[in-house]
């Protein structure tokens, strides 16, 4: 592969590990990925356990708690700061409906977030008298400039994806963590677009909130992902209440509504055992692989892809600045229609979509550049 990127760990099978490499050129990491062989081994290890002897000898809730110590070593935080959530949008609303709000707050995001990182504060304000302001894209991009600008003494949170699902831009997300933990501001992000993808990291972003799913570029199943609140403020979000909430959950007779002092104060009922198995498992493969090798690959593959887009007339939309860059490349064609275009690409077996009047094609780090390279053959020109 060009750019220098790291080649993969010796003895890694693609094929065993992604089958899907053998029916489908699929690029489309950033809507529901594949899940991976480890992923799917772990639900299947699930289903004969329950099948064959119920609750009894799969110790599944010893395992959800490997699961949840990979996902705090994902992002650099600490286990007890991790709760296990169904998706994204819980994650957010935990914040959304968790913060006690003071009427002429402000919440800042922007127009091209994606919806669950929208109407949560949409809601609050309409509930709460809270202003949300939501700033504006400029060429695919939002610079960190423009976002602490925005800021000002009634700014009481900033709400961001890390990485613009519809753009592929990706936010300076140091940048914007330092300002807003130096004005006492929270600091909340969708993390779906980049966890399992790039380098996350909780503590040097300054970030307070983060909520990902795992059925995209963690390679596991909907309904299976985590949400991280930093220790000092696990006080400050009133979760939903259930059974599990508290800190002698198992003790049923005995009521003492005291929350549990760590992250599973969230975790109000009973989990999705399989789904979050198999997020571990997959979480396993890429740290196994290495985030910084995930990272080097995915941006190679990128790289290659806008090459070939312009060559063939393409207007790449997404940034390709340095450190603006993801696995999302965004892009238009002047001539072609894109929802016929993105048909007859899947005849061919090619996987990518429309967003927001936008072609986009987003892949991973076991893809190649044969995989590209088919891509960008199968493309008409464009010039």
């Amino acid at each position: 592969m060009d750019d220098d990127a790291p080649c993969l760990p010796p003895g890694f099978d693609r094929q065993a590990e992604f089958p899907i490499v053998d029916r489908w050129t699929f690029l489309n990491h950033a809507g529901v990925a594949p899940i991976s062989a480890r992923a799917a081994a772990a639900i299947g290890q699930f289903a004969r356990e329950a099948r064959d002897d119920a609750y009894l000898t799969g110790h599944w809730y010893r395992r959800l708690e490997d699961t949840r110590r990979l996902c705090a070593r994902l992002i650099n935080a600490a286990p007890e700061e991790v709760a296990f959530v169904k998706n994204t949008s819980e994650g957010l609303a935990f914040v959304a409906n968790g913060l006690t709000w003071q009427p002429g707050r402000r919440i800042v995001s922007t127009r091209v977030e994606y919806p669950s990182n929208v109407y949560p504060w949409m809601d609050v304000a309409a509930r709460c008298g809270v202003e949300h302001v939501m700033l504006p894209e400029s060429d695919g991009r939002i610079d960190a400039a423009a976002v602490a600008a925005s800021l000002n003494d009634r700014t009481a949170l900033v709400a961001l994806s890390h990485v613009e699902y519809a753009s592929g831009f990706r936010h300076d997300l140091a940048t914007i963590g330092a300002e807003c933990r130096r004005r006492g501001i929270l600091f909340c992000v969708d993390g779906i677009q980049s966890c399992g993808a790039t380098s996350v990291d909780v503590r040097a972003m300054n970030i307070d909130f983060l909520s990902a799913d795992g059925h995209k570029w963690l390679l596991g199943p909907e309904g299976a992902g985590f949400f991280f609140c930093r220790r000092e403020l696990l006080g400050a979000l009133h979760p939903e209440i259930g059974w599990m909430n508290v800190i002698n959950a198992t003790d049923f007779g005995h009521y003492d509504f005291t929350l549990r002092p760590d992250a599973r104060r969230f975790e109000c009922g009973s989990h999705n055992i399989p789904g979050v198995l198999a997020l571990g498992a997959s979480l396993a493969l890429l740290l196994e692989v290495g985030i910084d090798t995930v990272s080097r690959r995915i941006l190679a593959l990128t790289r290659r892809l806008c090459r070939g887009l312009e060559e063939k007339g393409y207007r790449v939309i997404s940034s390709r600045r340095p450190g603006e860059e993801s696995g999302i490349v965004s892009f238009v064609s002047r001539r072609h229609g894109h929802e016929p275009l993105v048909k007859e690409l899947e005849k061919k077996k090619i996987i990518i979509v429309v967003r927001e009047d936008r072609l986009r094609a987003s892949p991973h780090f076991y893809n190649t550049t044969e995989d590209i390279d088919h891509l960008l053959d199968a493309l008409p020109r464009d010039a």
